[in-house]
């Protein structure tokens, strides 16, 4: 791993950066058995408090606990500045694209994105044209997917623009580390994430229609206990101090979404849905869904609710519109991107095609639908066989890959059989978008590759979570 960034150390080892200085010092002087015992304690405490995640496909979604790293990730204030100025540009952005490609289509028009890939994109939603949500905003919650390799730059790896996850993590996590390390904490000058439900709360609220009360009704639509998110859509009704609810619990009457309570109905404003839009209205959607609410889809068209995110958001969190962020930026805002992409070949092209089978050994190649690490080579690390059998794949189906290089990631400490070893990681800052504004909680999700040597931090491929400190200095 000669080359690589780490975030404590530099590069190739390097005197310690400024931003781990105390926490360097304060390491020196804590004895191991601590850290060890602190790292057990931990994950009791993720455990007592039932912070799981369900795996889809081995022993039937059985239950496991992300495992939790006690070493922090820490950012400097400066870095953190650079990071929210460049996320909410892009999702601004995003939230122009989707309105334009529901509405007049100016981009398409001036033929910067091709049009098949928002027509024939599976998430692109017909019902959604010429449907604007309150304020235009499309993307109330947006997780978007930070690398770095060195000191400067920062890179996108994908916007997540439909049902981002695991904000529960990044505030269970900094409870924990407060709970563990007061005298640490102590001594740094971390900016606070505590206000992130109440900032969530006021970006729902502000969404609420036209002719809602001061005070609209929120609630939290979720598949029900055996959606792997599951713990998180209640530990945020919890938190929100909002109802949390499934389809059945939902009925539509002359276009209003009401809720069924002990009280009897209660007429419900602003859903933020936990579920995938296929799934939210068998009337307007899947016929089969029994996880939604019949009408849903006609009383956000009448304007009568807003769902957060809209639906159809997807078309623009896809990988091959991915990389066209870039362009859409300068589309709409005329200014120049903030943060990079990471750059990206396209199969559909003939050009980007014959480059990435020629390049096979040394790219990243991903289905454009796919996620959470799955549907992907790794060049380097693939065996001749696979490299084979996914040309063939590509081969068969240009349209449905892209390729990038893979990029050297930077690197964190974990603790690791008694002391630090370097492991890839990845940010997930949660940026919201309200009517009354922007709020970027300064942190997010530090998701890190525990097994040595790999790029996949993905919780359902075996990735863990530490404590993301912002700096305020």
């Amino acid at each position: 791993m000669s080359g690589h960034f780490d975030e404590m150390g530099g590069r190739n080892g390097a005197p310690c950066r400024n931003a781990y200085e105390i926490f360097k010092h304060w390491l020196k002087t804590a004895p191991p058995a601590l850290l060890e015992g602190r790292r057990e304690e931990a994950e009791l405490l993720f455990r007592k408090v039932g912070i799981t995640f369900a795996v889809y496909g081995d022993d039937e979604g059985e239950e496991r606990l992300i495992p939790f790293d006690i070493v922090p990730r820490i950012i400097t204030g400066l870095e953190w500045t650079r990071l929210s100025r460049g996320l909410e540009q892009r999702v601004k952005a995003l939230n122009l694209f989707l309105k334009d490609i529901y509405g007049p289509r100016e981009i398409l028009k001036a033929g910067i994105v091709p049009q098949d890939l928002v027509f024939q994109n599976p998430y692109y939603r017909p019902q959604m044209n010429n449907v604007v949500p309150p304020g235009g905003i499309y993307v109330q919650v947006a997780g978007v997917d930070i690398v770095r390799t060195d000191d400067q730059d920062f890179y996108v790896l994908e916007d997540n623009l439909r049902t981002p996850s695991g904000v529960s993590y990044m505030l269970e996590g900094r409870e924990i580390m407060m709970r563990l390390f007061p005298d640490l904490v102590a001594q740094q000058r971390i900016r606070p994430i505590e206000s992130y439900p109440n900032e969530l709360l006021a970006t729902l609220k502000s969404m609420a229609p036209e002719g809602a009360p001061a005070e609209p009704v929120v609630a939290i639509l979720t598949p029900g206990q055996y959606n792997s998110a599951y713990y998180e859509h209640s530990f945020l009704a919890d938190r929100l101090g909002v109802y949390l609810v499934e389809g059945r619990d939902l009925f539509v009457r002359d276009d209003m979404v009401y809720m069924r309570t002990t009280q009897g109905p209660q007429r419900v404003h602003v859903i933020y849905s936990r579920i995938d839009d296929d799934f939210l209205d068998p009337l307007a959607l899947r016929p089969d869904s029994a996880l939604g609410s019949p009408g849903l889809i006609s009383a956000y068209r009448a304007g009568n609710v807003t769902i957060c995110n809209s639906p159809g958001t997807g078309v623009a969190d896809d990988k091959a519109i991915y990389s066209y962020v870039p362009e859409i930026v300068k589309f709409y805002l005329g200014e120049e991107p903030l943060l990079k992409n990471v750059p990206t070949w396209r199969c559909r092209e003939d050009e980007g095609l014959s480059y990435v089978l020629d390049h096979l050994h040394e790219l990243v190649v991903k289905e454009v639908h796919g996620s959470g690490g799955y549907g992907m080579l790794v060049g380097p690390h693939a065996t001749k066989e696979m490299r084979e059998e996914f040309r063939q794949r590509i081969i068969a189906n240009p349209a449905n890959y892209i390729a990038q290089p893979t990029l050297s990631l930077s690197t964190c400490p974990v603790l690791s059989n008694g002391g630090l070893e370097p492991r890839h990681v990845d940010l997930r800052p949660f940026v919201l978008t309200g009517r009354d504004g922007v709020r970027i909680v300064p942190g997010g999700l530090t998701r890190v590759a525990l097994k040595e040597g790999s790029l996949v931090v993905n919780s359902s491929q075996g990735g863990g979570t530490k404590d993301t400190w912002v700096l305020s200095e």
